[in-house]
């Protein structure tokens, strides 16, 4: 038998390759706060706006435009722009619950503070399965759930309706930074009654 992968979710996986610096870390620490479900989220909406992040920034825009090029190829003259950015805060015994990030195109997760020996993301593949077998051995093609390490300074990419969560966490506080995209320039083809110029 051959098999072949069609269609598959692009989830992508970069390194910062350099420490945190005292101002990005500030930053990240000083962030007036609101309970979210399951953990604590940064009241501040735009957290890679900020003067003292502008490294970051520049990073996480390299990245997903990186993404953009070697994933989706576009064919007209386009690029993310990232839209929002905030910061989770996830304690010993909190979680963040399992969503997907509406109004935007791909969103990623900047980690602040993980380990690779325990921290994990977790993704799913959502969608009715009209007849469900139960499996003896999980493999790519039967597997509805996914999980990767993270650790401080990964920085993970992925399509924004992917729905993803954190199990609860055990240990150590786990601080990331998650961010949402949109495409800015354009969009689409005229002969398709498809396009969108932003």
């Amino acid at each position: 038998m051959n098999l072949y992968s069609r269609c598959p979710t692009p989830v992508a996986k970069f390194e910062l390759g350099r420490e945190f610096s005292a101002e990005e870390l500030d930053c990240a620490g000083t962030q007036e706060t609101h309970k979210n479900m399951g953990n604590t989220t940064s009241n501040n909406r735009y957290v890679l706006r900020d003067d003292t992040m502008a490294k970051l920034r520049e990073f996480t825009e390299a990245s997903v435009n990186e993404y953009l090029q070697s994933i989706y190829a576009p064919k007209h003259d386009v690029s993310l722009r990232i839209t929002q950015s905030w910061l989770n805060y996830t304690k010993p015994g909190e979680f963040h619950h399992k969503h997907a990030h509406p109004n935007s195109f791909v969103s990623g997760v900047l980690y602040i503070k993980a380990s690779s020996e325990r921290d994990k993301i977790y993704f799913y593949k959502d969608g009715y399965e009209q007849i469900k077998l139960p499996v003896d051995q999980f493999n790519l093609f039967n597997s509805t759930s996914w999980w990767l390490p993270v650790e401080t300074g990964r920085l993970m990419l992925f399509p924004s309706n992917l729905t993803h969560m954190v199990e609860t966490v055990k240990e150590e506080d786990r601080i990331s930074l998650s961010f949402n995209t949109f495409p800015v320039g354009y969009v689409g083809e005229e002969e398709t009654l498809t396009a969108l110029h932003v």
